[in-house]
């Protein structure tokens, strides 16, 4: 059996929808199926204004060009994360302070944020991991004390909640991914959520190239200029086609996961209870999103043990991030402190396959592998 990290599929109209937009005689950003998924998101999440982009890397760079960053600049944020959630405020500027994670979620730790504080930081940058929430309220409690941007990197928490509350919706601003191996997706494609109403004017222009041609299209002025800086990060009518067809099927997308999740935690829990492994920690105030299901082995060397016995069985699992404290571009700025949470879960994760497509079978045939794994050691 060969079984994939990743396998993309349709669920329903994406085909029709993506002829439809041919058919409109508009392939470029900001048309009809734009709308659609605007709407989408503003009517099921809340979020009061939302920018459908090429990629979750535009719609942070869109965050990083709202933060106005001048030189010297902090941003605080994980180490354990994406580089495009480095590299969105860095290109701007901006000194970037890491953060380690939770000891028990890949998770920015709260605890850590404080001492990373100084009168040059101007916004805090997590991920809620795995579409698992950070603790949300003790982190807009320290935003808000020091009087700090809250931006969420919720890529991997669509249809994700902290207490309820729909992941995205708690920050100044929140970027999605809709990349092929998200929940739902595009191919590439991402999302900005501003849910701070001062921002959103500057928004649209920066979404526009820095323009105001949504205006001029709207019929609200007689011409457009330029008026900020900005880019192209408007997506597709192409892609938004796509991401239209997933998002009509989200709650069928979300329960497959889901069971997925499910399926795995059933299996691999006895080995959590004899401490072979490490299971994903939920904490109480997360409703998690089936995004991710890792397991956290002992160390780097059995760690990669691990993924070769998987591959010589045909399984795809993978590791994740590297610690960018430590990246060859970033180490030699770093100011020396150990970030040992951000060590362990890039020398001991695994992210095993996870797709709408995975059948129960095939979740006995990845655990079954690992159980056979263990019981050689």
């Amino acid at each position: 059996m060969k079984i994939p990290f990743n396998k993309p599929a349709m669920v329903g109209n994406e085909l029709e929808y993506i002829q439809d937009t041919v058919n409109r005689g508009q392939l470029s950003g900001n048309g009809f199926y734009t709308k659609q998924c605007h709407a989408f998101f503003e009517s099921r999440y809340g979020f009061p204004s939302v920018f459908l982009t090429t990629s979750g890397t535009d719609a942070l760079e869109m965050a990083a060009l709202l933060l106005d960053l001048n030189p010297g600049d902090e941003i605080i944020l994980p180490s354990f994360a994406f580089v495009s959630t480095a590299n969105a405020f860095a290109l701007r500027g901006a000194q970037l302070r890491f953060a380690d994670s939770e000891s028990r979620t890949p998770n920015l730790d709260a605890h850590s944020i404080e001492s990373l504080i100084t009168e040059k930081t101007r916004a805090i940058v997590l991920i809620h991991y795995g579409g698992v929430a950070c603790d949300m309220d003790a982190i807009l409690s320290i935003a808000r004390k020091h009087s700090l941007v809250l931006i969420e990197d919720a890529a991997q928490a669509i249809d994700a909640c902290y207490q309820n509350k729909p992941l995205g919706s708690l920050g100044h601003m929140a970027a999605f991914s809709f990349h092929e191996t998200k929940n739902v997706i595009s191919g590439e494609g991402g999302l900005l959520v501003i849910n701070d109403v001062s921002l959103v004017e500057r928004a649209e222009l920066i979404w526009e190239k820095g323009t105001n041609r949504a205006a001029f299209f709207r019929g609200e002025i007689g011409k457009y200029e330029w008026m900020d800086l900005g880019s192209s990060f408007l997506a597709s009518e192409l892609t938004a086609a796509y991401l239209y067809g997933q998002l009509e099927h989200i709650d069928r997308i979300q329960n497959k996961r889901l069971n997925i999740w499910n399926w795995y935690q059933e299996r691999l829990q006895h080995l959590g209870d004899k401490g072979h492994i490490g299971l994903p920690f939920i904490p109480d105030y997360a409703q998690h999103n089936g995004h991710i299901f890792y397991i956290l082995c002992s160390d780097l060397t059995e760690r990669n043990a691990l993924l070769c016995h998987l591959r010589e069985r045909g399984i795809r699992a993978i590791f994740h991030y590297l610690s960018l404290h430590k990246s060859p571009y970033f180490k030699l700025k770093h100011d020396e402190r150990e970030l040992p949470n951000a060590d362990r879960f890039m020398d001991c994760l695994i992210r095993l396959p996870m797709y709408y497509e995975m059948t129960e079978s095939e979740v006995d045939f990845i655990t079954k592998a690992i159980f056979e794994f263990y019981r050689k050691q």
